[in-house]
């Protein structure tokens, strides 16, 4: 993937975002060829695919998309994202500055991509509803409470507590902020 003929935005994500956090390029095409509804050909940074889902992944530099672009330029990428929302594809728009600056956020981010299309195999040794929270919390980009869980799977707060208290035991999930009133959790970062 990092041969093949590809601009330095997109290199630099798929070598310190995708590969660290995901681990493979499974699914993953470059330079991905669609035509939108206006009949033009469009090219798409990286596409990802699995099972014939449609997601799109754009690194913007900010020199090329936001500082020198001119007038017909801007409007022509709005409405290549727009084409590409209404196609029905998840539309990941990824600031090159970002992933020299705060990586981590980025990977985040990759993860909860990846996690709106894939769905992980979970440990037998889990409940259905453990699975669905675990599955929960791979798509949520950012540490999570008790109560967004609950309310995802229309439980209590208390059983939310219990079914993360498990995935913590389990190491999947980890606490992210441990005050006590208003404790967050997040994925363990090697669960994907």
């Amino acid at each position: 993937m990092l041969q093949k003929e590809i601009g330095h935005g997109t290199k630099e994500f798929l070598r310190k975002i995708w590969y660290p956090t995901i681990g493979n390029f499974d699914h993953l095409h470059a330079e991905w060829e669609v035509r939108d509804y206006g009949g033009r050909y469009r090219y798409l940074d990286l596409a990802y695919m699995p099972g014939g889902a449609k997601g799109c992944i754009e690194v913007h530099g900010y020199r090329s998309h936001a500082r020198d672009i001119e007038a017909w330029r801007f409007r022509d990428l709005c409405k290549k994202q727009a084409y590409l929302v209404l196609d029905d594809w998840l539309f990941l728009p990824v600031a090159y500055l970002s992933i020299e600056e705060e990586p981590e956020v980025i990977q985040q981010m990759a993860l909860s991509f990846v996690g709106k299309y894939v769905s992980l195999q979970a440990s037998s040794s889990l409940s259905w509803i453990e699975a669905e929270a675990l599955r929960f919390a791979r798509g949520v980009i950012r540490p999570f409470r008790s109560e967004e869980l609950a309310l995802h799977l229309n439980r209590s707060d208390r059983q939310a507590r219990r079914i993360l208290d498990k995935l913590v035991k389990m190491e999947v999930l980890l606490i992210h902020n441990g005050q006590q009133r208003y404790c967050t959790y997040q994925l363990v970062k090697n669960d994907r």
